[in-house]
């Protein structure tokens, strides 16, 4: 431990020269917790904001939906977006963005990467050739090289140690979006086995916009959000810090499906706008999913890991179709928004989970699925009302509903109330929860944001939920708390953070004979540095103390550093961790190439470094290169089954080449 605190003590008291992480990256380092990090929602919520960087919006094109995509806007700033577009016509400068009071300074700052101000629109739909001749075409290849060889690699994985992903994609404007995403994980077979046609995943969609009344047009893949997430939410994730940033509100939007995650539908979908607010939604997809079958052919669990490495994986690819249909009904007007939503699924195999556990005797069972909801909010200058409720097939009910009000310039608050029935099924809800599911779970979440000045912004939230029914390793009723305090100051070239966070649950004793309460402090404290010239930094130090069992400890120091000069993106990071065990584990956020989400998760002690150049070769051709080392001072080998590694070192090469024509 005297080696952790001298490193501690060198990195703190670094000299740092080195460009901050762009904007919308220390957004996503700030709101993110321990269980976004292990999420597959927040990767796709990553990949989302990375594609409208690269395609940003057109502010005075851009449709309410379009502009509710951006996870860090309020319901009412966007209301004031909306209606000051209507009211004084098309933007001449981003600078506009002063006269929307209820945007401070940071969301402003967060709006400009994602947004511009575009030229005179002509009436109507591009000509084809317009389309044709001033469409931009971008193709993107992605590997992954690991220096080190799995068990899997020897004997039982069915393919190379190599994960690539290839992607191509066509924009004109907010008009046109033409892609084709093929995706394959370390491991799996490419063009042999199963996977023919070579990726083990493909993605291919056509998003049409903007044509006449009709809104949007998707073919292929593609994804839909309505209301607050009760019957469908494939969009991005509602975690605790984003839902405090965004004050609750619900989305609304059906988008391309263009990143390589496989939380998407497959088929048809379009928006038509009515006239008078009024705006319809319907889509039909049909799409295999992976699925593990019961000895009668019926299917026991439908899995979203879609790794297929191994023979038993394979077995489990496509087992399942399903057919989904629905959408719905929405008026949007002066600061009123209702919608009706509907979803019917039907599978081709019946799903019958083993109910012999008691936690899962109420998880979703039968071939078809129903599920209804109205969502509704009320904005106004100061206040912002909003909530969905939802029955299934059965009638049983789930129901979330927020409120937020505006106290003063910088001070706003914030109540967001759940209940969803031990017994209400959806297959593809995903909303605001603390255990993960839109089901056995009713709780209150009190938020806090304060702005009282440019350079200072406070957060706080505290959370409680009831679990009705049984859960995972939890026999009986039970409840939770997490409650979370963060802040940040700027002040000219430095921007300090820190966070607290003190989170309770309760588990089954040894003997299950009763419930104990498990008890997890975590913190976060940085020191961010942004300098002329193209340099900058961010000196991190992450620690936790989980008190039950014999208790665990677990902190994480680490220094991020960037570089910037015309042509040429240098970033470069070192961590030293060290936990007492899986438990008190840490999360480190790195710079990554392009579309690629990089949080990892260390326990133990060693070091993690890395290296990372990025290339500009003229106004088309860009190369990435990434070196990232992970050292254990306490093991002689890493992983298990399958994953392990006879070794103590593991060092991955990640290329990228992007060619825009």
């Amino acid at each position: 431990m005297r080696t952790f605190y001298l490193l501690v003590a060198l990195v703190l008291g670094m000299g740092v020269s080195a460009q901050e992480a762009r904007p919308w990256e220390r957004y996503v380092n700030e709101v993110m917790t321990q269980e976004d990090a292990e999420s597959e929602a927040w990767e796709d919520t990553y990949e989302l904001l990375c594609e409208l960087e690269q395609h940003p919006l057109d502010i005075n094109a851009a449709t309410r939906e379009q502009l509710e995509e951006l996870p860090f806007l309020s319901a009412r700033q966007v209301e004031e977006m909306v209606e000051y577009l209507d009211r004084y016509g098309p933007m001449k400068s981003l600078n506009e963005l002063l006269m929307i009071q209820s945007l401070g300074y940071a969301q402003r700052r967060l709006l400009t990467y994602f947004i511009y101000v575009g030229e005179e629109r002509s009436e109507g739909f591009p000509r084809v050739r317009d389309i044709a001749g001033y469409g931009h075409h971008e193709l993107i290849g992605t590997g992954r090289i690991p220096f080190y060889e799995r068990k899997g690699d020897k004997d039982g994985y069915l393919g190379d140690p190599y994960r690539h992903w290839l992607r191509y994609q066509f924009v004109y404007g907010d008009a046109v979006k033409l892609g084709l995403v093929g995706a394959q994980d370390a491991g799996e077979p490419f063009f042999t086995h199963r996977n023919r046609w070579g990726y083990d995943y493909y993605s291919l969609y056509l998003q049409v916009r903007n044509w006449g009344r009709l809104e949007s047009l998707c073919l292929g893949n593609y994804r839909v959000s309505m209301g607050m997430g009760l019957v469908m939410n494939s969009e991005f994730s509602l975690g605790k810090v984003a839902m405090l940033q965004n004050m609750g509100r619900s989305a609304n939007s059906l988008r391309a499906h263009s990143s390589r995650s496989n939380n998407s539908l497959r088929g048809l979908a379009a928006t038509v706008g009515l006239g008078r607010g009024l705006k319809m939604t319907a889509f039909a997809s049909y799409q295999a999913m992976d699925a593990t079958l019961n000895k009668d052919s019926t299917a026991a669990t439908i899995l979203t890991a879609s790794y297929h490495r191994t023979e038993t994986e394979m077995a489990k690819k496509n087992n399942l179709h399903a057919l989904k249909t629905g959408g719905s009904l929405r008026y949007a007007r002066h600061g009123l928004r209702w919608g009706v939503n509907a979803l019917y699924v039907r599978l081709d195999r019946e799903l019958r989970p083993n109910t012999s556990v008691l936690y899962r005797q109420h998880y979703p069972q039968g071939q078809e699925f129903l599920n209804a909801s109205l969502d509704y909010a009320i904005v106004r200058p100061r206040l912002a009302l909003s909530g969905e409720t939802a029955v299934d097939k059965s009638g049983h009910l789930a129901t979330i509903n927020s409120v937020s009000v505006r106290l003063g310039d910088g001070l706003s608050i914030m109540a967001l109330q759940r209940f969803y029935s031990y017994a209400y099924n959806s297959l593809d809800a995903r909303s605001y929860s603390d255990g993960g599911r839109v089901q056995n779970e009713s709780g209150i979440y009190l938020g806090l944001s304060w702005q009282p000045s440019l350079s200072f912004r406070l957060a706080a939230y505290a959370d409680y939920a009831y679990f009705a029914w049984a859960r995972y390793q939890v026999s009986q009723s039970s409840y939770s708390g997490d409650h979370l305090l963060q802040g940040s100051w700027q002040h000219r070239h430095w921007n300090f953070f820190g966070r607290y966070r003190f989170r309770w649950r309760q588990r089954d004793n040894e003997d299950k004979s009763g419930l104990e309460n498990r008890f997890e402090h975590r913190g976060r404290l940085s020191a961010e540095y942004t300098g002329d010239g193209g340099f900058g930094s961010r000196t991190q130090l992450d620690g936790g103390y989980c008190a039950y069992g014999e208790g665990e400890w677990g902190a994480m120091v680490s220094e991020s550093l960037s570089y910037t000069y015309r042509w040429l993106r240098l970033n470069a990071g070192f961590g030293y961790f060290h936990t007492d065990g899986y438990d008190s584990r840490v999360y480190l956020y790195e710079r990554g190439p392009l579309y690629t989400y990089s949080m990892s998760s260390f326990d133990g002690e060693g070091i993690r470094y890395w290296l990372m150049a990025r290339v500009n070769i003229g106004q088309r051709l860009m190369l990435t290169a990434k070196m990232g080392v992970t050292d254990y001072f306490d093991r002689s080998t890493v992983g298990s089954s399958y994953q392990w590694v006879d070794a103590s070192s593991l060092t991955d090469l990640d290329v990228q080449v992007r060619w825009k024509f």
